[in-house]
């Protein structure tokens, strides 16, 4: 499938570019809407496959509802995601979990440092990357409002720490991962957590890939608006 926003929209400014993380330079996938306005900005994490062409489009659609929008590869320390979406996924593996996190929370200092931001940030991800941003709300205080989509749930004891809003999506379908939801909710609340969460009946864990087979539709398009509409209340007001 063809990305919905080409690199070249004329709407956009879009590049590949590097910023420090905890093992070195990070590669990352840019995209901002033209002009001078300040912006909040978005991380964008990626399922287990690495930054693929989807997750860079994901950003580039980010960008375009009016955000600085990033993508991280984390497979940086590894020399970035290969081409072979298996290999990547083997790939995965290696990493450690703490350096990870420390490199996608350096996105959040990234963004916000940015000329053009308005020094609020929020973060979303799919599968591994909703899990990611989990952990990354969990790590950066200065994070705002925090969109993981089927992701594994933070220690419990790790909740307070949540200083961010979350909206959190949950495929109907999806066993392994919704097995975490009670507790996850309990320390939420415990903690006085803002957050909402939202269920997909009848979609499956990676509903909102539209390059994958489990792609759906309906529970796609209804969790990208309220994501963006989420995002728009959250950092723009």
């Amino acid at each position: 499938m063809s990305a919905r926003v080409p690199k070249e929209d004329p709407r956009l400014y879009v590049e590949d570019i590097k910023y420090p993380g905890e093992t070195g330079d990070v590669l990352a996938h840019y995209a901002r809407p033209k002009g001078d306005e300040k912006l909040p900005g978005v991380v964008v994490i990626s399922e287990v496959w690495g930054l693929v062409p989807h997750i860079e489009d994901v950003a580039r659609r980010v960008a375009l509802e009016g955000f600085l929008a990033i993508a991280p590869d984390p497979l940086s320390p590894l020399g970035g995601t290969p081409d072979d979406v298996d290999e990547a996924r083997t790939m995965m593996r290696e990493l450690d979990g703490e350096e990870t996190t420390k490199n996608l929370v350096a996105a959040v200092e990234y963004l916000k440092t940015r000329p053009q931001s308005t020094g609020k940030v929020g973060v979303t991800g799919f599968c591994w990357g909703g899990g990611m941003t989990n952990q990354v709300a969990v790590n950066s205080p200065d994070v705002q409002a925090a969109v993981p989509f089927y992701g594994r749930q933070p220690a419990p004891e790790d909740v307070p720490r949540t200083k961010a809003s979350l909206l959190v999506h949950y495929a109907g379908d999806d066993e392994r991962i919704n097995a975490g939801i009670p507790e996850f909710e309990a320390a939420l609340k415990e903690a006085s957590v803002d957050y909402e969460i939202f269920m997909y009946e009848g979609a499956k864990h990676g509903f909102f890939n539209d390059t994958s087979p489990r792609y759906h539709e309906e529970a796609s398009k209804l969790a990208w608006e309220r994501t963006i509409a989420f995002f728009k209340e959250k950092l723009k007001t």
